[in-house]
């Protein structure tokens, strides 16, 4: 309605297209204004689709393709992802390494126990942790854990009743935290893993998270290196996952909710890569969220990066521009939750949707141990 022909135009008085403008200007307000519903990112997922166990075979999963323009959608194996790269693409990955960080203590004086999960490193043996029951960890509060292997008191309540936890101990507490700490699984998994190093991916170098960059998870050394022989540049970029990633988006409106913060650093070499990429023309693919997430906070307004550290809480949903990112390596995420609205920005939230319900319909795996999905 707002497109009229040249004549048409002609033979309207001032008047008329004065208010052809206004409405026309009107309706573009009323675009902007428009907000964005948690709601909006809604879809019905059937229980028994939540993976609960690692496939055996890393790059067995299963791989949907999503067209992030038309929304066209193809059916593959991980394992044929090679075929979507190109020589001088740059396909960035975080090499951050889970840490046992769920452990089970008993309160000191009366023995009841107590599960605290490992959250944020402070200074001087504290970290900043979850407890449950919260009500019986208040500050003086002494926990044992491993009959006293490693003794912990509640210094501090923080943000969103966050414990702050000094520990003591003799020996290396990385080797206690192996001898006495669980792989921290997401809620909606309810079987016990069996083997822990499946909860982190094959390039896992630094430890720090509380959560695995999942994605990443689908990768062996042998398909990186036929990634690699095929003339695409790997860079490493570290961001520490926190246990925000799982953390549900309680507000009706989307930018109301306020992101949790993260720990990445980006050193030199990765830096040059994924310039040396943007520079030539090539595509930047990130595996997983927290890669994107981490390349999209450092970048400068032109999209350029230099090596650097720091806290991160960009939150990324429909209307982001993204200065970096060409493509997106991932897995399938929970409704409503940031890390869906993250990759609405990139394909199009209907596109987006629409391949969700397709990989509903054909059953694949979702979630932290589930199938993958690539968006180019």
């Amino acid at each position: 309605p707002y497109a009229p022909g040249i004549g048409k135009i002609r033979n309207r008085k001032k008047s008329d297209f004065l208010k052809l403008t206004l409405d026309k200007r009107s309706l573009h307000n009323r675009k902007a204004d428009f907000a964005l519903k948690t709601s909006d990112f809604y879809y019905d997922l059937p229980q028994e689709l939540i993976a609960q166990d690692p496939l055996e075979d890393r790059a067995g999963s299963r791989l949907l393709v999503l067209d992030k323009k038309t929304g066209k959608t193809e059916h593959h194996i991980f394992r044929d992802i090679a075929g979507y790269l190109e020589p001088g693409d740059c396909l960035v990955i975080n090499d951050t390494k889970v840490i046992p960080a769920r452990l089970i203590g008993v309160k000191e004086d009366t023995g009841a126990k107590i599960e605290v999960l490992l959250l944020k490193r402070k200074e001087n043996n504290v970290w900043e942790t979850l407890v449950k029951p919260g009500k019986k960890a208040r500050p003086g509060t002494r926990i044992s854990f491993g009959d006293g292997l490693l003794m912990g008191e509640v210094m501090d309540v923080v943000d969103e009743g966050n414990r702050l936890i000094h520990f003591k101990y003799e020996g290396i507490f990385e080797e206690i935290l192996d001898q006495l700490g669980q792989m921290p699984l997401p809620p909606y998994i309810t079987h016990q893993l069996k083997d822990k190093d499946r909860y982190n991916t094959v390039y896992a170098t630094h430890e720090g998270s509380a959560a695995a960059p999942t994605a990443g998870l689908h990768f062996t050394p042998e398909l990186l290196q036929k990634i690699q022989d095929k003339g695409v540049d790997i860079a490493r970029v570290t961001l520490h996952v926190g246990l925000g990633t799982f953390r549900p988006v309680k507000v009706k409106e989307v930018k109301e909710h306020h992101m949790h913060s993260e720990f990445y650093i980006i050193d030199e070499e990765a830096a040059e890569k994924i310039n040396r990429a943007k520079e030539t023309g090539k595509r930047v693919i990130c595996v997983g969220t927290t890669s994107c997430r981490t390349i999209e906070a450092a970048a400068d307004e032109n999209g350029y990066l230099k090596a650097c550290s720091g806290w991160t809480e960009i939150f990324i949903y429909p209307g982001y521009r993204f200065k970096v990112l060409d493509g997106l390596i991932t897995n399938f995420h929970l409704p409503e939750s940031t890390l869906i609205m993250l990759v609405s920005a990139l394909a199009d939230r209907e596109h987006v949707l629409a391949a969700y319900e397709e990989a509903v319909k054909e059953k694949y795996r979702f979630f932290s141990f589930g199938d993958a999905m690539l968006i180019v």
